[in-house]
C-alpha cells in the first residue's frame, strides 16, 4: 500500500487534530477533492484511519520479518536486525507511527485487523528471546514480559523524536538496540546494521 494523496491528507489532519478531531470534509480539502469522491475511494473515516495502520503497522511486520530472515538463525543478529528496524520506522516515519495511539477509535472488525498486525510483530521478537534463551545467548527471566517492554519502549519513540535533533534515526536506532540486548542478557555483541528500514522522512 503507497501513501496516495488522500491518505496522506488523512495522516495531516489526524496528526494535527487526532482522529476525532479531523474531519471528513477537512481532508478532502486538502487534498482537492469533493467529500463523495473520498468515499469512493474510502468508506469512512475509520477506512482512512485503518489504512494508514496498515501502511504503517502492516509495512512495519514486513520489513521486520525481512530483517529477522537476515539474521542468518542467530538470535543475537536477529534481534539486533528487528529492533534497528522498528527504531529506524519510528524516528524516520515518527508522524505516521503515532497514529497507533489513534487506534483505540476502530471498531471491533478493524480493531482486530490492527491488533493481528501488532500481535505479527511482538510474536516474531517473542520467537528471537526463546530462541535466544534456548541457544544460551540470552537470560531473559520472563521472555513474554521481555518481549512486550521492548517493543513498549520503542514505540515510545515518536513521542519524543524530532528530526532536527542531535541524534540521527542511525544513532537512536543503535543505542535503542543496545538497550534491547541488555534486557535480554545478551551475551555477545552483534554486526550492526547501516540500514534496514525506511529512510525518507517523507511521513
Amino acid at each position: 500500500m503507497e501513501l496516495t494523496p488522500i491518505l496522506s491528507a488523512a495522516l495531516d489532519a489526524f496528526y494535527e487534530s487526532g482522529f476525532h478531531g479531523a474531519s471528513v470534509r477537512d481532508i478532502a480539502r486538502r487534498v482537492g477533492v469533493t467529500v463523495p469522491s473520498l468515499y469512493y475511494h474510502h468508506q469512512s473515516k475509520e477506512g482512512l484511519l485503518i489504512a494508514l495502520l496498515e501502511l504503517s503497522t502492516g509495512g512495519l511486520r514486513s520489513r521486520a520479518l525481512a530483517a529477522n530472515a537476515a539474521g542468518d538463525g542467530d538470535p543475537v543478529q536477529r534481534l539486533t536486525n528487528v529492533i534497528f528496524t522498528i527504531v529506524l520506522q519510528m524516528t524516520n516515519r515518527a508522524r505516521l507511527a503515532a497514529l497507533e495511539g489513534e487506534a483505540r477509535y476502530l471498531g471491533p472488525e478493524n480493531w482486530d485487523r490492527y491488533r493481528a498486525m501488532r500481535k505479527g510483530i511482538e510474536g516474531l521478537v517473542l520467537d528471537i528471546v526463546h530462541d535466544g534463551n534456548s541457544a544460551g545467548d540470552f537470560d531473559a527471566d520472563d521472555p513474554a514480559e521481555t518481549t512486550r517492554a521492548i517493543l513498549g519502549m520503542c514505540q515510545a519513540i515518536p513521542r519524543w523524536y524530532h528530526a532536527e535533533g542531535i541524534h540521527s534515526p542511525e544513532v537512536v536506532a543503535r543505542k535503542y538496540v543496545g538497550i534491547a540486548l541488555r534486557m535480554v542478557g545478551a551475551t555477545r555483541a552483534p554486526d550492526m546494521p547501516t540500514s534496514s528500514g525506511p529512510t525518507d522522512r517523507a511521513y
